[in-house]
């Protein structure tokens, strides 16, 4: 099954910066004014950008390619063009480390994530959504496999969808060679990644309470889970920023 021209995205980058203590909202303010609109005018997708819930000096987003050809070529066109060059300094002058990078693919016979329903936001944009988006990072100690992923989407995915959160998107790790090396992945990583969007963080806590009370997850599927894993499940609590196009 191949991605149609309004999903995303074939090539996906999760993104987390640790910023420098109060400037989070520096670089909030100044990627929302001068690094959507110029990336997406050179080939990538802005899927989303976010402030880490739990992490006040945490900034996340999510970038998405057609395939690895097109993120070489985009990825060379934004850093070499002036707006890049221009505001470099000031952007990199927030940031204690931007090298946390997942690069993913989704699993095999998933379209990404859906096309966006309404247009993002403008630059004049301040308002705040109100919902929460969450990133379950699961890790492997090995590539991922075809016996884990039928795990994943016969087991993890009903139970998960039963309690009020079916994944919008389901990615995994893309091993492919890193043909940017100027912005490096994580090397070795070996990850499925649940993206679930929540109306609120009410929403979200009920879906917990939810889960927590199902008998097939408690007694089953959770074990499993962890039995297959080489740590526990990693859950980013994301905070769309008021242009972000997830959200």
């Amino acid at each position: 099954m191949k991605p149609s021209s309004d999903d995303c995205c074939a090539v996906l980058e999760l993104r987390q910066y640790t910023l420098r203590e109060g400037q989070r909202d520096v670089l909030v303010s100044l990627f929302e004014r001068e690094f959507i609109e110029s990336q997406e005018a050179r080939g990538a997708r802005l899927v989303g950008q976010f402030r880490d819930a739990e992490r006040p000096e945490r900034f996340v987003w999510l970038r998405g390619f057609a395939d690895m050809g097109a993120r070489e070529v985009a990825l060379k066109s934004f850093y070499g063009s002036p707006v890049w060059k221009a505001h470099r300094e000031a952007a990199n002058a927030t940031m204690v480390d931007s090298s946390n990078v997942l690069l993913l693919k989704p699993l095999p016979g998933r379209r990404g994530f859906p096309a966006p329903t309404q247009a993002r936001p403008g630059v004049e944009a301040r308002e705040v959504p109100g919902s929460l988006v969450v990133a379950t990072i699961l890790h492997r100690d090995a590539p991922v496999d075809a016996a884990f992923l039928e795990y994943v989407e016969e087991q993890c995915i009903p139970e998960l969808t039963k309690a009020g959160a079916a994944p919008l998107a389901v990615f995994q790790s893309e091993h492919a060679t890193n043909t940017f090396p100027a912005l490096p992945v994580r090397e070795g990583a070996h990850v499925v990644v649940f993206f679930t969007r929540f109306a609120s963080r009410e929403a979200y806590r009920a879906h917990l309470e939810k889960l927590e009370g199902a008998r097939g997850w408690k007694e089953t599927v959770r074990p499993g889970l962890r039995a297959r894993l080489k740590a526990e499940p990693e859950t980013l609590l994301l905070e769309p920023t008021a242009r972000s196009r997830l959200k």
